[in-house]
């Protein structure tokens, strides 16, 4: 019995020790798998690196200004008569715009230009007697002074008259009506706008180091939300001598055609200005590029040791002007080299791929998305 007892022990022992012996072997084969597991590759879509020529471009937000524009006011203090036009009509330089009350200056011209009439008689008659020297020299320059200031009162009233019967300015489209009939106008209170709108100004500012590229007659393009898909074209007409101490940017202003007036002041458009020249870029998708605080990179596709399949390269690269759906790469890229176009953020260096561009997007330097 003791023996048995004793055989008891052992035979456990045996036991663990098989276990830990199979289970070290098993261990050892994972480890030995893991070592030569090569993982499958990962299918992405690749571009190419194409030469290119863009045109030499420069872009700005700008906002349009009318080349004439005003708040009519009123001068004089009085009670709005007549009002001679439209909210949003178009009018000609010298319409009738309001009449203020002018029945006081109106009774009041007749008696000042019956005056100056009598004055002018005086003076004449003075002028004859002076030169016959029947009367003196003080009695002569009391007639012309006399006739002067006749003259002078007429035209002062003659003069408030005009500034109560207000007219266009320029010609141009009118604004809201901002007066009502009856209505005692103070001075200096607003009537109604007028702005000139064809042509129209676009005000634009550019950074100082690009003023050298800017001149006087450049073609400019101008886009906005209330014209899609359209484009309205012009060309600078000024520059501003002065750069702004603040922000280094320089003032520039554009001349745009408005026959149609779907541009207003106020606006904000985006400016396209043209140097007319053509630069050599080489573009790749903006999507290829993985963007870090330390460089930019890509990752290229080249073979595999070996000849076999094919991995990734990461290149670091240095990046230029952005247009559309592209980048220009302005070193560290050759045209022909093949790219990652998508996904690039989840790819590391030395990556096995597989290229399928079935489902690859289209890019554009203009791309036109559609409205969903």
């Amino acid at each position: 019995m003791k023996k048995h007892l004793l055989w008891v022990p052992g035979g456990l022992a045996l036991i663990i020790i098989g276990l830990a012996a199979t289970k070290a072997l098993q261990i050892r084969a994972l480890i030995k798998h893991g070592k030569s597991f090569v993982p499958p590759p990962t299918t992405v879509s690749s571009a190419e690196v194409k030469a290119e020529s863009w045109p030499a471009e420069l872009k700005a937000v700008g906002t349009l200004t009318a080349v004439e524009g005003v708040t009519i006011a009123a001068e004089l203090t009085g009670k709005v008569t007549v009002i001679a036009f439209e909210p949003g009509a178009k009018v000609r330089k010298g319409d009738l715009l309001i009449r203020q009350d002018t029945s006081f200056e109106e009774a009041q011209l007749p008696g000042a230009v019956a005056a100056a009439d009598l004055a002018r008689i005086n003076r004449e008659r003075a002028d004859r007697m002076f030169a016959d020297q029947i009367i003196s020299q003080s009695d002569h320059d009391t007639a012309v002074a006399n006739y002067e200031q006749a003259l002078a009162t007429a035209d002062s009233i003659r003069a408030t008259i005009g500034k109560k019967t207000l007219r266009a300015p320029f010609s141009g489209r009118l604004g809201v009506r901002q007066v009502n009939l009856g209505q005692l106008l103070g001075q200096g209170d607003a009537i109604v706008t007028l702005q000139a709108l064809d042509p129209i100004f676009v005000d634009f500012s550019l950074p100082q180091q690009q003023l050298a590229q800017v001149r006087v007659g450049l073609p400019v393009q101008v886009t906005c939300d209330a014209l899609p898909g359209q484009a309205v074209r012009g060309t600078v007409t000024a520059i501003n001598p002065l750069v702004d101490s603040d922000t280094r940017n320089i003032r520039i202003e554009a001349t745009v055609s408005n026959r149609a007036e779907t541009l207003r002041p106020g606006m904000f458009v985006n400016v396209t200005l043209s140097r007319n020249v053509s630069l050599p870029v080489q573009a790749i998708p903006a999507t290829a590029v993985l963007y870090a605080p330390y460089s930019d990179s890509v990752f290229v596709i080249g073979p595999a040791p070996g000849g076999k399949g094919q991995v990734l390269r990461q290149q670091l690269v240095t990046l230029g002007e952005k247009r559309g759906d592209l980048v220009a790469v302005a070193k560290g890229l050759e045209p022909g080299e093949r790219v990652v176009s998508t996904g690039v953020f989840k790819l590391r260096n030395g990556m096995p791929v597989v290229v399928d561009n079935q489902s690859a997007p289209i890019f554009r330097q203009s791309p036109t998305p559609a409205n969903d």
